[in-house]
């Protein structure tokens, strides 16, 4: 297991390095200028002598494969450099705004996870009933929801509504920001903060809970039909007891590899999610990055969505020996 882990460690330092690399050099593959941005110009002309000074400043006078080395020198030392558009340090940048990703995240996956599993083996257990068919019906309706449409009704019903017709105090739930990122705050918010995470979480889980649901209930019907499972029921096992402890298990293994494939997901590509909730996170930092040309916050912001994406994959390897115990992670080529 320790042979497993170290070299998946290692893969994920390679990725890590392969994932700046490219955006280094494809960032100078743009056709336009990165001083010119960084002095204001945009669509501007910008007079050639501040052009320089700004090239000199940040080193863009250098040829390319120069200033990849010392970006990766620095980086070595956790040095990401500094955006070019405010001139703050990146680690700065990353340690402001990933708590808000990491946190919405870990809680649509908590929703996606809980409800999504339990609709799923609700549904495969009472087959083609009316729990069944209505589910299928309403996760069909969801998935065909676009993320801002349900991001909207959503916020008009709970905020503005809510508040205009003097519902009760828990249905009136805060629409637009997140509170203070404190770092011990990252997963579990303060009581009077998590009302702010209820809104933008059932968003962003909305599309993977259907996914999750219907895997889940796929898979539980492909188990159901296999012979251990024939078996536990021959031997006078109850009901409860083979969905639980055989069925379910073995289920969960395409599962638990969705759920944790889309962890990634959640944390970098919520911009949606972020926008219309006026959230600071990473998703929105790194659209706005490559919008402004800002390398270093782009590739900073990125390494981090990589990072928490390999090692959360590298937990879901591990849950794999806990699900079905002949899975043998240690032996793996």
């Amino acid at each position: 297991m320790s042979t497993f882990i170290i070299r998946r460690l290692l893969q994920l330092l390679f990725v890590l390095w392969g994932t700046m690399t490219l955006m280094f050099f494809l960032f100078f593959l743009l056709p336009d200028d990165p001083a010119n941005l960084i002095a204001g110009g945009g669509n501007k002309s910008v007079n050639e002598q501040v052009l320089q000074n700004v090239r000199q400043k940040y080193g863009l006078d250098k040829p390319v494969i120069v200033q990849y080395a010392k970006y990766l020198k620095g980086v070595a030392t956790f040095d990401f450099g500094k955006s070019y558009r405010d001139g703050n340090k990146v680690t700065s940048v990353m340690a402001e705004k990933a708590p808000t990703s990491l946190r919405l995240a870990f809680w649509a996956m908590m929703i996606e996870g809980t409800i999504g599993i339990g609709v799923g083996v609700l549904a495969a257990v009472r087959k083609y009933s009316f729990a069944d068919t209505f589910t299928t019906l309403a996760t069909a309706i969801v998935s065909a929801t676009p993320v801002f449409v349900l991001a909207y009704l959503i916020t008009q019903l709970t905020g503005v509504y809510a508040f205009q017709h003097h519902w009760p105090a828990w249905a009136r739930l805060p629409v637009q920001g997140f509170g203070p990122n404190k770092w011990y705050l990252w997963i579990f918010p303060a009581p009077s903060q998590f009302q702010y995470l209820v809104l933008p979480a059932i968003v962003l889980a909305s599309v993977s809970t259907v996914v999750v649901t219907r895997l889940t209930r796929t898979t539980m019907l492909e188990v159901g039909r296999a012979d251990f499972i024939r078996t536990a029921r021959a031997k006078g096992m109850r009901e409860r007891d083979v969905t639980m402890h055989h069925a379910l298990r073995n289920a969960m293994i395409p599962v638990v590899t969705f759920i944790g494939v889309d962890f990634g997901t959640l944390v970098g590509f919520a911009i949606l999610t972020e926008t219309v909730f006026n959230l600071q996170g990473l998703g929105s930092t790194v659209a706005t990055a490559a919008q402004a040309r800002d390398l270093p916050v782009l590739i900073g912001c990125t390494t981090v969505i990589v990072l928490v994406y390999g090692i959360v994959n590298l937990i879901v390897d591990l849950s794999y020996a806990w699900f079905d115990p002949r899975v043998r992670l240690g032996g793996a080529k």
